[in-house]
């Protein structure tokens, strides 16, 4: 009995086999009778190079323009408050041996409130300009992926990904897929007509 149950099983595989073999085979020769597609007709996915995009996107250029005039801006007022107090603690250093020791504790308790209030100066600053150039950052996101859901809708795209050397999700892309080119030019085209 188990001699007919193996034999069975035997049998019963080699149709399957047969039959998967015979499945893959027709399927192959359709296949090969489908009529060839461009890889603009059949691709429903492409990539954007971040780096390049905004390195050319115009809007994202100015933003990072703004951003470095805060920031040497924001250096220049710190670095100004800082020779302030510096020269002051050289004018106390000079005098300090002249001066009565109650006037001497005064001026370095004051000192020492003006060093704490310019280093959270100096902390408070940096804190407000990270939080500003978050903020134009994702201004800046928010108006790509806006353009590029238009964008992929209007073209047939299912999926649009994103490239960049900092963080390398694509590694390899076919440059029939790189669609960077063509956002860049409608998000600069976008940009233009909203400056005016």
């Amino acid at each position: 009995m188990k001699q007919t149950a193996s034999i069975f099983t035997k049998i019963t595989l080699g149709v399957l086999l047969a039959g998967s073999i015979a499945a893959c085979n027709s399927k192959t020769k359709t296949d090969d009778k489908a009529p060839a597609a461009t890889v603009a007709e059949k691709e429903t996915v492409v990539f954007i190079n971040q780096d390049t995009l905004l390195s050319k996107y115009n809007y994202a250029k100015d933003i990072t323009k703004t951003m470095q005039d805060k920031g040497k801006s924001a250096q220049t007022d710190l670095a100004s408050r800082g020779q302030a107090f510096q020269r002051e603690v050289a004018e106390y250093q000079k005098n300090a041996s002249t001066l009565p020791a109650d006037q001497r504790q005064t001026t370095e308790q004051r000192l020492q409130r003006e060093q704490q209030d310019l280093q959270s100066y100096q902390q408070n600053a940096s804190a407000q300009f990270q939080n500003d150039q978050a903020t134009e950052t994702n201004k800046v996101y928010d108006k790509i992926v806006d353009f590029v859901k238009v964008y992929a809708k209007q073209k047939g795209y299912k999926l649009v990904l994103t490239y960049s050397k900092a963080n390398p999700t694509v590694l390899y892309g076919d440059q029939s897929l790189d669609v960077t080119a063509d956002v860049t030019k409608g998000l600069n085209d976008a940009y233009a007509k909203d400056k005016k």
